[in-house]
């Protein structure tokens, strides 16, 4: 395997110091990045959308989203860089094309495309309704519940435990190096989207991010999906816990509303959710809207 300084490169070093200051990735430069390794050969992309993992060992190179096509041919050039070993797996999280948009710059290159079955299902849904088929790179394994493989000294597998995101959110754990990719049922300290027409469930979330707490471990090593600063788009158990108190508290204070008789304008003027203080972000009203769709259904 060939290696090199991960932070140093090219497009990454001149961007670098802007990006330790910026509070969000619009205000970095052009083709600017972060690209560096976290544990055991396990590492982690982010430029545009949501952010990536990835790990390269002595048997092969996977992928764990794909942003859009640009950026994800900037992590494509750092990890031919970094090794000469072909691409074997490029997983998603979910369908959305700020994680799958990019799938396309692997065709040739990957080996398989890995997701659950209903982000494929979702996949296609938008391609077909954006009439963007043509610009997609479609799983060709699917699974149901979980999904493994072990590549050289690494174990990777997939965890599905219901709707939240979407219904097709997986997380991924790289077991060996502890690290565990949870796409976008994670956005830490940032309003999320919530996407019921692709079969979200506020209520469900938090019970995924709660059996999350009882799969892994206090040494465990997230990365997410977004954060509200970019520098803290990895963190620990506590930044699941966090999640987990948002879409509760969220749950409740828009279930108290219904039950007092406020109409869903009353609901969606709020700017706040009673104890939750470190949420920011624009979006408040897509939590809000979600969660009175789901509960007055």
């Amino acid at each position: 395997m060939k290696r090199r300084h991960f932070i140093s490169g090219t497009a990454f070093s001149l961007a670098a110091l802007a990006l330790s200051r910026s509070k969000a990735f619009a205000a970095l430069a052009p083709n600017s990045y972060q690209f560096k390794p976290l544990r055991r050969n396990v590492g982690m992309f982010a430029e545009q959308g949501g952010t990536i993992a990835w790990l390269a060992n002595n048997e092969g190179i996977v992928v764990v989203d794909a942003e859009f096509p640009a950026p994800a041919g900037d992590l494509i050039c750092e990890l031919k860089n970094l090794s000469d070993q072909p691409f074997r797996y490029l997983i998603n999280t979910h369908h959305h094309g700020d994680h799958t948009s990019g799938n396309i710059s692997f065709k040739g290159l990957v080996k398989h495309v890995v997701a659950h079955e209903n982000s494929l299902k979702n996949q296609k849904a938008v391609a077909q309704d954006q009439k963007t088929e043509d610009k997609q790179l479609y799983p060709d394994i699917t699974y149901t519940k979980n999904w493994k493989i072990k590549i050289g000294d690494e174990k990777i597998k997939t965890y599905y435990w219901g709707p939240g995101h979407t219904n097709g959110d997986s997380m991924i754990h790289f077991e060996e190096a502890n690290i565990v990719h949870t796409g976008d049922l994670v956005f830490n300290r940032r309003y999320p989207f919530i996407d019921n027409k692709a079969g979200a469930s506020v209520v469900n979330w938090a019970k995924v991010l709660e059996k999350a707490q009882k799969q892994f471990d206090k040494d465990t090593l997230f990365v997410f999906g977004h954060a509200y600063d970019p520098e803290k788009v990895t963190g620990t158990m506590e930044d699941i816990k966090a999640m987990q108190n948002y879409m509760e508290q969220l749950v409740v204070f828009v279930q108290k509303e219904i039950d007092a008789g406020k109409t869903r304008n009353d609901i969606l003027s709020a700017t706040a959710i009673p104890g939750i203080d470190e949420w920011k972000g624009d979006g408040i009203q897509r939590s809000l809207q979600a969660a009175y769709e789901e509960l007055t259904l």
